[in-house]
Formats: structure tokens, C-alpha cells, sequence
């Protein structure tokens, strides 16, 4: 079997492979960790390489294939780990200069779940500094480059996730998302990841963070496909008392939600949320995509989506939690921090209490906006982003022949998601005429990921992409 096969595998199907002895823990741990050293000067797409750990965790993982134990359902697999997430023993810098050499003495919930299940950490991939940047840049080395086209952007704060699945540095990933830093790099890169529903997948911190309001950010997968996001769901997902938002209805079998019909379902379409600009050519690929569902039984019509300026709703929360856990670093290491980080820690110190309800306030309008949706479709389906992948460092000014924001002018379609607090996926869907893909975002029901990940799956087998191979790779 050709290694470079093996690399670009679909997780179930390498999980097969291991467990009917074909190929063994070590060799797929081995693989990735030399294509990583070959082809990561490229990308940037880590920032802690775990060798020796993960060589060491494969022989424990083949040690058990051997003796026939019972296997856990990611065993032995060589899996990516966001640098969000904390890692015991193992380098966690969320991205920041600050903590470059900070080492935890505890891992998060997410990645307790991840070696529960038997996977091989091959280490911890690159995110801006403490995820509040929607492209992946950071004071701990180069940009984070994109495998289709190193000049351009991987997005963001999941960057080096999506760029390690997409390059086959790694089997599949974590990934998080807290204004679209799932979604945004899958789109650009090429791969799928799905944000779940606020409070599916329990977060913890420890000694680490501050605790703080958590109305957006939620860890999820990134993978070749669709199926291999549902089986990383499906470990990740579930109660956990240490986070008080935790869902307690237990999760559905997402793997069995991969193979439910689409047929009847009603969706609908909107092309810019009623305040986005759009590139034409990102339009017309994701349109068209979108009219595929009718192909698959489903009935399609515009959604008539108007939001008033959800932007101004959003900066003042996510800021405010953001400066609340980290705000004390503007005193103490002004200097170290990121240009970024320090305009939303410095933006978050100003908003008030009146400001901050006002705010919340505004939320729950745009969650009743969507609750009457949803009373008309099953799902929504919408552009991820309004552009492809743009040049490091270099967000458009202009999209659509208008002024772009800074911040959100790319990326209108996920942020609102993450108010409402509803699960969404960007799936891969086309390709410009540059060469680079596009992802068509699916939105579901809160509590629904089993909808979203059944029409991913459809639209997956109605428009495959999974043989498209980035050119570093």
C-alpha cells in the first residue's frame, strides 16, 4: 500500500486497517510524523511536534492489537490536537509568546475524551493567539499557509488544524470555534468541520483560565470527511459537570445520522445573511451547490435572512470574555501580546455593564429571528465565507466592489451562528477559478447535529471531493 495513501485515508478506514492487524499503530504514527517533517517548513501548520510521546503511545496502542484487547474507537490513530486545548505534559501556548513554555498538569475535557478513546497525539497545531484572530498569525513563528497556495491564509483560529488535515500531516483534528474558527479554515482549506451546538461538547480550562461566560466557543472536528467528523463528535460530545453549560441530553449516534435520507427536507437559502457582501464567483459556486439538495429530494427557497448589523452585537461579548480572562496580560506583558489580542483586550475593557446587557439583549432578537426559521426549514444553507483564501496577513479591504471590515468583512456567515448558538458545518463544495476551494455552510436546529451531518453526508456523495489533493501534500 503506497504511504502517501495511507497519509490521505479516511480515519474509519485506517481504523479498519489497525484493527484487522494491516497496518499497525506505529507505522501510520511514524508516516505522519515524517511527512510532517518533511512538509510542515511549508505550512507552519504546528506548533509542538510530540515525537517521541506519539511513538511511545503507538507502541502502547500496538501493543494492544496484538494481546486482542478491546479497542477504543479512535485506537491508535495519529490525531492533531488544537493548541487551545490543554495538554498534559505536553506544550499548550494558545498561541501567545506569554506562555510559550508553558507545560499543564491537567488536559481539557476534549483532549481526556480523545486519549480515552485509544488516539496517537502527534502534537499541538497552530491558532492566533488566544483564537481571537479569524486568519492564524501569531508571535511563535511564520504565518500558518495554506496547502492549496503557501502564499495565501489557512483562515482561522483553526488554522493549523484544517491545514494538517488537508496536507495529510495528521489522520484528523480538533479543532475550535468561537466566531467561526472551525468553519472559516475549512472552507479555505478544504476539508469539513462542523461546529456543534453551544454546550454539546464540555470545556474546562482548570488552573489555566480564569472562568468566564462561554455564549460561543465550542471545540469540534475537522477531517477528510464527513463521517470522520461524526465519529470525533461522537467522543467529544457529552455531558461533563465541570462546565455548566454542558448539554445533559445525551448525543445522537452521529455515525448512524450520516446515513439518514435527506429526502423532504426543507431548506433554505441565503446568499448574504440580508448585510453581506459576497464575492460573485464564491456566489455563484455555493448557489449552485445549494440547488443540489433539490437533486437529493430536499425542497430549496430563499430564507429572506435580514439582519441589522449582528457585528455590533458580537464585538462587545466576545471582547468583554475575552478581556475577563485575559485582561491582566495588558499590564503585565503589554509587549508580548499580538497586535490583535491587544486591540480586543483594549476594546473589551470598555465595555460596560449597560453595554454588555444591551448586548445580550440583542443576542436573544437574533435567536428569535432564527427560532422563526426554523419553524419554516430543517436546515439553512448559506456561503461559509464571502472570498477564498486571501494572501497572509492581508484580509480584503473590498469584497463585492465595497469596503470590507477588518475583522468580519470575510466571514459574515459564521458569527451569527455562533449567537444563536445553533450547530453548522462547512463542507467543501467547488473551487474558483484560481484553484481554490470553497465551502458551502449547513446550519442546523439547536441540539440538531444529526440533520447537518446527514446532509453534509449527501451533499458529500453528490459532489465528492475527497480525491482533490492540495499541492502541498
Amino acid at each position: 500500500m503506497v504511504q502517501h495513501d495511507i497519509a490521505f485515508m479516511s480515519t474509519l478506514e485506517l481504523r479498519t486497517l489497525i484493527k484487522d492487524k494491516q497496518i499497525s499503530p506505529v507505522e501510520a504514527t511514524k508516516l505522519y510524523l515524517n511527512r510532517i517533517e518533511k512538509l510542515d517548513s511549508e505550512l507552519n501548520s504546528y506548533i509542538t511536534v510530540t515525537a517521541d510521546e506519539a511513538i511511545r503511545s503507538a507502541k502502547l496502542a500496538e501493543d494492544a492489537v496484538v494481546r486482542g484487547e478491546n479497542l477504543g474507537p479512535l485506537h491508535g490513530i495519529p490525531i492533531s490536537i488544537k493548541d487551545l486545548e490543554s495538554t498534559k505534559g505536553i506544550l499548550s501556548t494558545s498561541g501567545s509568546i506569554i506562555f510559550k513554555d508553558r507545560v499543564p498538569d491537567a488536559d481539557s475535557i476534549v483532549v481526556e475524551r480523545v486519549r480515552q478513546a485509544g488516539a496517537v497525539i502527534l502534537g499541538k497545531t497552530n491558532t492566533p493567539e488566544f483564537g481571537v484572530l479569524a486568519h492564524t498569525e501569531n508571535r511563535l513563528g511564520d504565518h500558518c499557509r495554506n496547502p492549496w497556495d503557501t502564499a495565501l491564509t489557512t483562515g482561522g483560529s483553526s488554522g493549523g488544524a484544517a491545514a494538517a488535515v488537508s496536507s495529510g500531516l495528521c489522520s484528523i483534528a480538533t479543532g475550535s470555534d468561537g466566531g467561526g474558527s472551525i468553519r472559516i479554515p475549512a472552507s479555505f482549506c478544504g476539508v469539513y468541520g462542523i461546529k456543534p451546538t453551544q454546550g454539546r461538547v464540555p470545556r474546562s480550562y482548570g488552573s489555566q483560565r480564569v472562568v468566564v461566560a462561554n455564549q460561543f466557543s465550542q471545540s469540534g472536528p475537522i477531517s477528510r470527511t464527513v463521517r470522520d467528523s461524526a465519529i470525533l463528535l461522537q467522543i467529544i460530545a457529552g455531558h461533563d459537570s465541570r462546565d455548566p453549560i454542558s448539554l445533559k441530553d445525551s448525543p445522537d449516534n452521529y455515525l448512524e445520522s450520516a446515513d439518514k435520507t435527506v429526502d423532504g427536507l426543507k431548506i433554505g437559502w441565503s446568499p448574504d445573511f440580508g448585510f453581506a457582501n459576497v464575492d460573485a464567483e464564491v456566489l455563484d459556486i455555493t448557489e449552485k451547490s445549494s440547488q443540489v439538495f433539490e437533486d437529493l429530494g430536499c425542497l430549496v427557497e430563499n430564507a429572506y435572512i435580514r439582519l441589522d448589523s449582528p457585528f455590533d452585537t458580537f464585538w462587545p461579548l466576545f471582547s468583554a470574555n475575552i478581556y475577563s480572562a485575559f485582561g491582566k496580560l495588558l499590564v503585565s506583558y503589554p509587549d508580548e501580546l499580538t497586535w490583535y489580542a491587544r486591540v480586543c483586550l483594549e476594546e473589551g475593557a470598555k465595555v460596560t455593564g449597560a453595554g454588555y446587557a444591551k448586548a445580550l439583549g440583542e443576542m436573544d432578537q437574533i435567536k428569535v429571528q432564527f427560532d422563526d426559521l426554523f419553524d419554516r426549514f430543517d436546515l439553512l444553507v448559506s456561503p461559509t465565507l464571502a472570498v477564498s483564501a486571501f494572501p497572509v496577513g492581508e484580509p480584503p479591504k473590498m469584497i463585492a466592489g465595497e469596503d470590507a471590515h477588518w475583522f468580519w468583512g470575510y466571514l459574515p456567515f459564521t458569527f451569527p451562528i455562533n449567537l444563536i448558538g445553533h450547530p453548522a458545518a462547512s463542507i467543501p463544495c467547488g473551487f474558483d477559478s484560481k484553484g481554490l476551494p470553497i465551502g458551502l455552510q449547513i446550519i442546523g436546529r439547536k441540539g440538531d447535529e444529526s440533520a447537518v451531518i446527514a446532509a453534509s453526508a449527501a451533499l458529500e456523495m453528490a459532489k465528492p471531493w475527497v480525491d482533490h489533493r492540495p499541492k502541498v501534500s
